[in-house]
């Protein structure tokens, strides 16, 4: 169940928390909503290029069954960043960016996790899609260690597109598999790069994999063959960070 403090609802309510530059986690609303209420908010949902989805009225009441007008939202709990405003700035201090992109990984603590392994390790963003991972939680603040109130995490509509102009400003595109032939401690992990990290059951989709430059694997001994993603990111994290400073 939902407590009350971790979203609003009503008409005038979001549009207000909009215009009032909050950020917006999560937009719900309910198919054929109309009225001139319903066409300004469509209007700030467009100018601040903020996700939502038309669900059924069923799936709002769910949550509240309230008087929510056909709308209900969740505030965000950090402010997201745009990576193309955050890379130059790296190299402005002569740093190598190690960034961080996580392809559908939907469990908050895991989320939490890679983030607060990512600040201790001095990676220097995190990348999520908008659509399909893991919302920013007080659980996920949590599991961070309050580092989600520091690191840098950019939201990006499409994450491929963002791996495709990240590959072209000249990282490496490192992607994680079970399958691959390349164990991660035997290859060149250096440079400016990108940690690409799979989601906990369907792991990287085809469209990321086929933008890899590397494709490696965590060596496994024991008889459970996969390691929680967290767990893998913070080992080839690691890895990284070792190479780098050898």
């Amino acid at each position: 169940m939902y407590k009350e403090t971790d979203f609003i609802f009503g008409l005038r309510t979001v549009i207000e928390a909009i215009k009032a530059g909050k950020q917006i986690d999560r937009l719900l609303i309910k198919q054929g909503l109309q009225g001139s209420l319903y066409h300004e908010l469509m209007s700030e949902v467009k100018k601040f290029n903020i996700a939502y989805q038309i669900v059924p009225l069923e799936r709002i009441e769910l949550v509240t069954r309230k008087n929510h007008q056909g709308v209900l939202a969740w505030l965000s709990l950090i402010e997201f960043q745009n990576i193309s405003n955050i890379l130059p700035g790296i190299y402005e201090k002569g740093e190598d960016p190690l960034l961080i992109a996580l392809d559908g990984v939907s469990d908050v603590r895991n989320f939490g996790a890679i983030v607060r392994t990512a600040e201790c390790l001095g990676a220097h963003a995190i990348i999520i899609p908008e659509k399909g991972s893991a919302r920013i939680t007080a659980d996920a603040v949590k599991t961070s260690a309050g580092a989600l109130h520091t690191f840098p995490v950019c939201r990006e509509k499409s994450i491929v597109r963002t791996i495709e102009y990240l590959k072209e400003s000249g990282l490496k595109i490192i992607c994680t598999g079970e399958k691959s032939d390349s164990i991660a401690s035997e290859v060149s992990l250096e440079g400016p790069s990108v940690l690409i990290m799979g989601s906990e059951d369907k792991g990287i989709s085809r469209e990321l994999l086929s933008l890899a430059d590397l494709k490696v694997k965590i060596p496994m001994s024991g008889k459970i063959e996969s390691l929680n993603v967290s767990v893998a990111a913070g080992i080839l994290l690691y890895e990284i960070i070792r190479q780098r400073s050898s």
